[in-house]
Order: structure tokens, then C-alpha cells, then sequence
């Protein structure tokens, strides 16, 4: 790599840094002045504090692609207010040679946005989720307001708080329907431990959960009556795989854990529009890191040259408020209509580039 490669790739990353900084410390005030509105008696500020932090990869994750955005168009607008965007044009590198360079720290991006997003961000997410759940609730996890619902076969499971990994659960609420749509069963466990090997000890019986302190109500049509378990074998089928990302949003998961949850909802013949809708986002995010710089680094050979450095940066904040209320816009139109998650996510991205591509051939 030329000096002149490394100069303008150092200059550039160096802004993005700064964007990064910035941005995350005011995403961290807001975002930690809101929990702050939940804290009670079980769930303190130490706690609240605690849930951000564990978040905050998570936020970064989502900021990158618009951090990359406002690091090329700063890094570069500082570049061309000082005439050395201009020598070095002048020296005989072409634009498309520029372009190369600035995206050598996109690269980078693109490779920590990977790793933050698949193997990071999602389990720091789930631990958070699950100790908050479990800390709202004084540890008794009986609180209707945190956890999920979930549909597997004629059972409705709503869980309360699911440890890290998916293999201990607390606060299991199950109704149970029969074919007529009627509720034959509900039960109410306190906790419950996945068993993956009964077989060692029992040939012959597939995994289970182990719910324990259960309280069950059986509805007939004469009458209905309750009785109590200290243990309960439950063979519903879920996995700790899938548990795991029960409790966390779908645009906080990973790549893979919304490509498996997507396809248990089929399965089950769920709706799993937004899954696959939030899969391809995480998936194309790259593409659309590239797109966004493709596009400032048009405009700064472009319209933004000769601009103050403060339009450039309200400039930045406008393509990437655009780029997210179109992406945010579509989304919700393709699930409603049935169109592809796919296009959605696809068409914002391509426009950014293709508009991109447009204003560099005018250069």
C-alpha cells in the first residue's frame, strides 16, 4: 500500500472513530436516562446500569453502517477543505483509485460489524434481557409483563425469563387447547431444566423439560380441578437453541438465530415475515455500509467540495435518517402486502448505490 493509500485510509478511519465515539456516548445517555424510568425496589440503577452496558454492543452494531457514512464524509470533506483531496488528484490518482482507498477501512468496519453482530452483541443481548426479566420480578419471575408468547402445536407458552443458553427457564405459563379450540389444561411451573440425555437413564425417552413447583388446573366438562407437582416431565418440542432467542427482539438476534427461528415458524405455521425480514437486514448490512459510503464519497467529489464542514455533517444525518425511514417504511409494506422481506431490505440499498455510481460518472 502507497503512502498516499494509507494517509487517506488513516484520515478516513480516524473520522469514523470519531462519529463512533460521539454517537454511541449520546445513544448511551438517552438510552441509560430511559432504564433509569424503570428501576424499583428489585431493580436498582446499579442493575439499570449494568443492562445498558451489556446493550451497548448491540446499539454500536446497528449505528455502524451510518458511522462509516459520517467517518468517509467528514474524513474526506476535511480532506478537500485543505486542498489535499485536490494535490493528490493533481499527482495522477483517479477517482475510482480513491474510492478503493476509502473503502480499505469500510472493510474493517464491515468485518467488526460481523463479528459484533453474529458472536457478541446477541449473547451480551440475551443475558441482559434475561437478567432483567428475573430482577423485575424479585426473582420470583411470575410478572405477565416481561417474557413472550409462543405457539408449539395446540399449547400456548408464555415464558417469563430464559437463562443464557436456553436450558433454564423461569416462570412457564401453559394453556392447552384441544381440536375444538377449547382450554382442556393450564399450568403454571416456577422453573423448569432442559434434560437432553434421559436416555442414560431411561432407554427409550426423548429429551424433555423438568418443570418443578407446578400448579396445574384440568378443565372438564363437568367440572375442572387443580393439583400440584414438585416435578413435571413436559416433552413439548423446543430446544435451548431456539429458547435462547425467545425473549430478544428480532432485529437484536443473530444471522443464524433468525434464519432458525424463521424456519421454526413455518414449521408451525406461524407468521415469520418479520424474522425473515430482520435476517436479511443483518445479512445485507454490509451491502448497505457500502452503499451509504459509496454515496457520501460522491457527494464530497461532488455537490459537498467546496461546503463548510458543519453542512457536511447535516448532510450526513439527512442520507442516513433517508436511508432508515425508507428501509423502516418498506418493511412493514412488505409484510402487510406479502411481498418479499428481501426487496425490502434490497431496494434502499440499491438506490443508494446506483445514485452513488450516477454522481461519480458525473465527476
Amino acid at each position: 500500500m502507497s503512502m498516499l493509500a494509507r494517509y487517506l485510509s488513516k484520515t478516513v478511519l480516524a473520522a469514523m472513530l470519531v462519529v463512533l465515539g460521539v454517537i454511541s456516548t449520546i445513544d448511551l445517555v438517552f438510552t441509560l436516562a430511559d432504564e433509569m424510568a424503570s428501576t424499583n425496589r428489585n431493580y436498582s440503577a446499579t442493575d439499570a446500569i449494568v443492562y445498558v452496558l451489556r446493550t451497548l454492543p448491540t446499539s454500536v452494531y446497528e449505528l455502524l453502517p451510518y458511522v462509516a457514512l459520517g467517518g468517509a464524509l467528514i474524513g474526506l470533506g476535511v480532506l478537500a477543505s485543505s486542498q489535499e483531496l485536490l494535490v493528490i488528484q493533481s499527482a495522477g490518482v483517479r477517482t475510482p483509485v480513491l474510492v478503493g482507498w476509502v473503502m480499505l477501512p469500510v472493510l474493517g468496519v464491515m468485518l467488526f460489524s460481523l463479528i459484533l453482530g453474529e458472536w457478541i452483541a446477541p449473547a451480551l443481548q440475551q443475558q441482559a434481557q434475561s437478567d432483567r426479566a428475573l430482577l423485575m420480578s424479585g426473582g420470583q419471575a411470575i410478572s405477565s409483563e416481561d417474557g413472550d408468547w409462543r405457539k408449539v402445536g395446540n399449547e400456548f407458552i408464555h415464558i417469563n425469563a430464559i437463562a443464557p443458553g436456553g436450558r433454564e427457564l423461569f416462570g412457564i405459563t401453559v394453556f392447552v387447547l384441544d381440536e375444538n379450540r377449547q382450554l382442556v389444561r393450564s399450568s403454571f411451573a416456577a422453573q423448569g431444566r432442559y434434560i437432553e440425555n434421559p436416555g442414560v437413564e431411561e432407554p427409550g425417552v426423548e429429551p424433555y423439560w423438568l418443570l418443578t413447583d407446578v400448579a396445574e388446573t384440568v378443565f372438564t366438562p363437568e367440572q375442572l380441578f387443580s393439583r400440584q407437582h414438585e416435578q413435571y416431565q413436559w416433552p413439548v418440542d423446543m430446544s435451548p437453541s431456539l429458547l435462547s432467542v425467545l425473549l430478544v427482539r428480532p432485529d437484536r438476534q443473530s444471522i443464524s438465530g433468525l434464519w432458525q427461528f424463521a424456519r421454526y415458524f413455518d414449521n408451525e405455521g406461524l407468521d415469520s415475515s418479520s424474522y425473515y425480514l430482520a435476517f436479511w437486514k443483518k445479512l445485507l448490512q454490509p451491502l448497505a455500509t457500502l452503499s451509504l459510503v459509496l454515496l457520501a464519497v460522491s457527494f464530497v467529489f461532488g455537490p459537498l467540495r467546496e461546503t463548510t464542514m458543519g453542512f457536511r455533517v447535516f448532510i450526513a444525518i439527512a442520507m442516513g435518517l433517508t436511508f432508515t425511514i425508507v428501509q423502516r417504511t418498506l418493511g412493514p409494506a412488505t409484510i402487510l402486502y406479502g411481498i418479499s422481506p428481501f426487496v425490502a431490505v434490497l431496494v434502499p440499498i440499491l438506490l443508494c448505490a446506483l445514485w452513488g455510481v450516477f454522481l461519480l460518472r458525473r465527476v
